[in-house]
């Protein structure tokens, strides 16, 4: 029975603005990957299959999949039309080398952090 005022929508929406804020999108993530990685965006979105190339794209995958609310197709579309289940492969990939390989974890986390702060 309260009366709507802006502060009852601000206190009511608090939550959902906040997530909002964290949401990153595709394209900011590819950019920054491809930065981090010294690479060109378009290596990314490529056919390319050489680990230099792939792995950046592994990790930007499961970094979309984490920070946006895209499907997995979704994602595999902006990833130069990849099926759902190579985003699948990428991100249970990416996790398990996050357990083993200390490098990927850190860059993990490193990119996480530029793209959540």
């Amino acid at each position: 029975g309260r009366d709507i005022t802006i502060e009852l929508i601000r206190e009511s929406l608090k939550d959902l603005l906040a997530l909002q804020d964290k949401l990153v999108s595709v394209d900011n993530i590819q950019r920054t990957v491809a930065e981090y990685y010294k690479i060109k965006i378009s290596d990314l979105l490529s056919k390319r299959r050489s680990r230099s190339v792939a792995r950046p794209r592994q990790v930007a995958m499961a970094l979309s999949k984490e920070l946006t609310n895209h499907s997995l197709p979704e994602i595999g579309d902006v990833f130069g039309g990849r099926d759902h289940t190579t985003v699948l492969h990428a991100c249970r990939k990416i996790n398990e080398l996050k357990e083993s390989d200390a490098d990927i974890r850190e860059d993990y986390k490193n990119l996480l952090r530029t793209l959540t702060t």
